[in-house]
C-alpha cells in the first residue's frame, strides 16, 4: 500500500454506510486509501505522513451545499445587512444610522417587517427624504425597493413590458411604488449602480469561500455562471486551490442563446467546472410572482416565469438532448407540476435532473420524484426562517391555510423514496451547514426553543439531514465515489465537534469545525 500524505484519526468516524464504524483513516493523492482503526494507522505511515488525532471528534464525510450563489452573491450583498430588520421602526433606524457615499445599499430585507402593509419606498422617504438613492434588496434576491431619487436615476416613471414575469409595481395613479420585481425590474437600477473593482470581488468570493470551508463545507453547487463568473474562478485558481468544490448550472433566461450553455459545458478548473443548466419556472410566493394552481389571497401568482412555458419545456428538451442536466426553480404547485410532466419527456443523464426550493405542493406531486428519478433539492432555513407556524407570516398569508399546511415537504419527499440534497440558497439564508441540519430537524431556527416548530411532522431524522449534505448530495452529483467514507472515495471530510448524528441540534448548531479536508488538503483548521 502507498504510504499516506494524511492519516486522520477520531473517536467516532461516520461513513455513511453499514458496518463497523472506523476510528483511523489514510489519505494519499487526494483519495482515501484505507479505514480501520488506531491500532492499524502505524501500517499506513511513510516518512512524510502527517498524522491528526482529532480525540472526541467525529469525522463525516465532507459536506456540500446544495444550491448557493457565490459570485450573484457577492453583488448581492453590498451595503448594510438588512437580515435582522423585523419591523419599519427599525428599518427607518437603520437607514437613518447607515453610512453612505451617494448610493445606500441593503440587502436582506424580510417583506414581514411592513407588518402587512404594502412595500413601498414609503419609509425610505420617511427615513432619509426623497433625495437620497437607496437600492434595497429584499431577501428573496427576486425583488427591491427603490427610492423616488433612484427610480428617477434609472428613468422609470411608470410601468414595464419585460420579456419574462417581471414588473415594475405601480400605484392606482400610474406611478411606480419602488418596488420591484424579478430580475428584469431589478436590473434597471442595479445596473445604473457603482460597480465593484474586479480586486475587490476576488477578495470578497475567496473570504466567502475560507468562511463557507470553515463552516464544514468540502463543496457546493453554484447556480449561476454569469458576470465574471469565468474570469473570478481562474484568478483565484492561478493563486491556489480554491477552499472547496464548485459545480456551476448557468442561468438561462428567456430567449437565451442555448448553444452558448452548451458550450459552457466543456468548462472546468482542478476545483470547479460548468455541469447543467438553471432555470426559474416561477418567482416567489412573497412577491406574488410564484406559479400557483389557483391565485394567493392578493389575486396573484398564477403566471409562469417564462411567457410561453413550451419555451421552457423545448429549451430544456435542447440541453437535455445534448446531455446537460436540467436544473429548475420551481415553488408554487402549477409551477412543480409543469416542470415534473417536461421532465418526464427528457432522457435520464448521468447527473440527474432536479428541482430547487418546492415550497408547496399537493400530495400527487411528492410521489414522482422517485418515479421520474429527479432530485429535489431543499433549504429547510426557507421554511424555518421566514415562515411561522401559526401561519402569521407574509409567505403563509398569501398562500392561504391549506397551501401552506403542505409546504416544504422534505419528510414525506424522502419517505417516498425521493433523492433529498440540502443547502442554504445563500445569500437568501445563511450557508453554516450546522445551524441547516438542525433546521431541517427541528422545523424551527436553531437556538430558538421558544420558536414553535413549522409543521413539524416534515422534520427529518439527524441520519437523513445527514444524508442531504453527504451520500444524497454525491447522488444528485453522479457523483459515485463521493459521499461516503471509504477506499477510492474522494478525501474529502469533515470534522465536527460533537456528532451530528447524536447531539442535540441546538447545540450541534453551534459547535466548532476541527478540521476541513478537501482531496486530502487541510481547507480549514481550528
Amino acid at each position: 500500500m502507498t504510504a499516506a500524505d494524511v492519516i486522520l484519526m477520531a473517536d467516532r468516524i461516520r461513513t455513511m454506510a453499514a458496518g463497523p464504524q472506523p476510528t483511523a483513516l489514510a489519505v494519499a493523492g487526494g483519495t482515501i486509501t484505507a479505514v480501520g482503526d488506531r491500532a492499524d494507522a502505524r501500517n499506513w505511515c511513510g516518512p512524510g505522513t502527517e498524522v491528526l488525532d482529532l480525540g472526541s471528534a467525529t469525522i463525516t464525510p465532507g459536506l456540500v451545499d446544495g444550491h448557493a450563489h457565490p459570485v450573484m452573491g457577492i453583488g448581492l450583498t453590498r451595503g448594510v445587512d438588512l437580515s435582522h430588520v423585523r419591523t419599519l421602526s427599525a428599518l427607518k433606524d437603520v437607514l437613518r444610522n447607515a453610512r453612505r457615499d451617494g448610493w445606500l445599499e441593503g440587502w436582506g430585507l424580510d417583506p414581514n417587517a411592513f407588518e402587512g402593509a404594502p412595500v413601498t419606498f414609503a419609509p425610505l422617504v420617511e427615513a432619509l427624504g426623497p433625495d437620497v438613492p437607496v437600492f434595497l434588496r429584499l431577501f428573496d434576491a427576486h425583488s427591491a425597493l427603490a427610492s423616488p431619487r433612484a427610480l428617477e436615476l434609472a428613468g422609470i416613471t411608470g410601468p414595464r413590458p419585460f420579456r419574462s414575469g417581471a414588473s415594475v409595481v405601480c400605484g392606482a395613479d400610474g406611478r411606480p411604488t419602488g418596488h420591484l420585481l424579478e430580475l428584469e425590474a431589478v436590473e434597471l437600477v442595479r445596473s445604473i449602480l457603482p460597480e465593484d473593482c474586479a480586486a475587490d470581488r476576488r477578495a470578497r468570493l475567496q473570504d466567502l469561500m475560507r468562511r463557507m470551508a470553515a463552516t464544514g463545507l468540502t463543496g457546493a453547487n453554484a447556480m449561476d455562471f454569469e458576470e465574471d463568473s469565468l474570469e473570478l474562478f481562474r484568478a483565484l485558481e492561478d493563486d491556489g486551490d480554491l477552499p472547496l468544490r464548485w459545480r456551476c448550472a448557468p442561468f438561462v433566461m428567456p430567449g437565451a442563446e442555448l448553444s452558448h450553455v452548451v458550450s459552457l459545458q466543456a468548462m472546468s478548473g482542478r476545483r470547479w467546472r460548468v455541469e447543467g443548466a438553471k432555470f426559474m419556472i416561477d418567482g416567489t410566493i412573497d412577491g406574488g410572482t410564484a406559479w400557483l394552481d389557483e391565485p394567493d389571497t392578493h389575486g396573484e401568482s398564477t403566471a409562469c416565469f417564462w411567457p410561453d412555458p413550451e419555451e421552457y419545456a423545448e429549451a430544456a428538451r435542447f440541453l437535455a438532448g445534448r446531455g446537460v442536466p436540467i436544473v429548475t426553480h420551481a415553488i408554487g404547485d402549477a409551477g412543480i407540476r409543469y416542470v415534473l410532466d417536461t421532465f418526464a419527456g427528457l432522457p435520464r443523464l448521468r447527473v440527474p435532473h432536479r428541482i430547487e426550493h418546492l415550497e408547496t405542493m399537493p400530495c400527487d406531486l411528492v410521489g414522482r420524484f422517485a418515479e421520474l428519478d429527479v432530485t429535489a433539492s431543499m433549504q429547510p432555513t426557507h421554511c424555518t426562517h421566514y415562515t411561522r407556524a401559526d401561519h402569521t407570516d407574509n409567505w403563509s398569508r398569501r398562500l392561504g391555510k391549506l397551501r401552506a399546511d403542505r409546504a416544504f415537504r422534505a419528510r414525506d419527499l424522502r419517505d417516498r423514496g425521493a433523492r433529498l440534497a440540502l443547502g442554504s440558497d445563500w445569500p437568501i439564508a445563511p450557508f453554516d451547514p450546522r445551524g441547516i441540519l438542525a433546521a431541517a430537524r427541528l422545523r424551527r431556527p436553531a437556538g430558538s426553543p421558544d420558536v414553535d416548530p413549522v409543521l413539524p411532522e416534515q422534520a427529518l431524522t439527524a441520519r437523513m439531514a445527514l444524508e442531504g449534505y453527504t451520500t444524497q448530495a454525491a447522488a444528485a452529483a453522479g457523483q459515485p465515489d463521493a459521499g461516503r467514507i471509504a477506499p477510492g472515495f474522494r478525501a474529502d471530510l469533515t470534522a465536527f465537534a460533537l456528532d451530528p448524528l447524536t447531539a442535540e441540534p441546538d447545540e450541534f448548531a453551534e459547535s466548532p469545525v476541527a478540521l476541513t479536508l478537501v482531496a486530502g488538503a487541510i481547507a480549514h483548521r481550528a
